[in-house]
């Protein structure tokens, strides 16, 4: 991360003033409180706007009515006072509830991470021990390398690790994430984090899937798997590569079109479905990832389908009449 960027703890000390000034209403002795923490340090305004651009990677897809809201609030923040600014956030009607709060803290877990990327974005990071970290859109790692180990959680989203353990003998490479701990050796692996388990691509070399009771079982290479509480499953058919996303594409093979526009739904902000009527229609494909609505307008090309879109934020895939 960037020597400039403002610390985890400012940024969490940001989080806690934006929650108790959003849950408190219009309280002016709060408001002045939160004024005088962000005048304090240079870090602690940096972190404020930092949170305070929240809403850009916000999932619009259960919030009715959040569009206007938060392009009202960008409006605001162009033209207004900060404390103007801050009353408009506070007046956000939705932002009390639980689901909010949820959607509302990924994106901060990321800004308290040791590496992460944005909706959309996909970098690269050479770590300490110079193996090659790759980031897919929506993601967040955190480090632990000390003289036992070198660990990194993926907390959210994507990783690609292209990894050698000849200038650190003795030093494992571990990945963890909710259902896994995966331990690389010369080569390169693929990881995602789905919300029910651990996706897992070996590109080349092998990984050892560390299971509990000390057991170890080796993932080989040219070979995908599902990790979750029953235990690893390989795969052997996938409908979509795996390492593509590295090139800045999506690889389709018969895959269904309501999978593909969850695929898609990672790349770009706001909601985008499709009818249960052609959910089931396949496509196969190489689709470029750079501009997700350009991609979307590549279907109707394709398939007897079409798209209704609302806004830039709303768009609902439908067969043709």
């Amino acid at each position: 991360m960037s020597s400039a960027a403002p610390s985890a703890k400012a940024v969490k000390q940001a989080i806690h003033w934006m929650l108790r000034l959003r849950e408190s209403g219009n309280n002016p002795g709060l408001a002045q409180q939160c004024e005088q923490w962000r005048d304090a340090q240079h870090e602690h305004e940096q972190a404020w706007q930092r949170v305070i651009r929240l809403h850009q990677d916000l999932d619009l897809r259960a919030v009715p009515g959040a569009s206007v809201a938060l392009q009202t609030l960008e409006t605001s923040q162009q033209r207004l006072h900060r404390r103007q600014a801050l009353k408009l956030l506070g007046g956000i009607a939705l932002v009390g509830t639980a689901g909010w709060l949820a959607r509302d803290l990924e994106p901060v877990a990321a800004w308290t991470s040791d590496y992460a990327t944005g909706t959309g974005e996909r970098r690269s990071f050479t770590l300490p021990d110079g193996s090659l970290l790759q980031l897919n859109t929506r993601s967040a790692v955190d480090l632990a390398f000390d003289q036992e180990q070198r660990l990194v959680r993926l907390k959210q989203g994507e990783l690609m690790l292209t990894c050698s353990t000849l200038a650190n003998p003795g030093r494992p490479l571990l990945v963890q994430t909710r259902e896994a701990l995966l331990e690389g050796f010369e080569g390169r692996f693929n990881v995602r984090q789905d919300s029910d388990c651990t996706r897992v691509n070996v590109s080349h070399g092998r990984v050892a899937l560390h299971r509990p009771g000390g057991e170890l079982q080796w993932l080989s290479s040219a070979q995908d798997w599902r990790i979750d509480a029953q235990g690893a499953q390989r795969l052997e058919q996938v409908d979509m590569d795996a390492t593509a996303w590295s090139e800045g594409l999506i690889v389709t093979r018969d895959m269904r079109l309501g999978d593909f526009l969850t695929q898609v739904s990672r790349y770009r902000h706001g909601y985008l479905t499709c009818a249960d009527d052609i959910a089931s229609l396949r496509l196969s494909g190489v689709f470029r990832l750079e501009d997700p609505e350009a991609l979307l307008q590549l279907l109707p090309q394709t398939l007897p389908v079409r798209l209704r879109q609302r806004t830039r934020w709303w768009v609902r895939v439908e067969g043709l009449a």
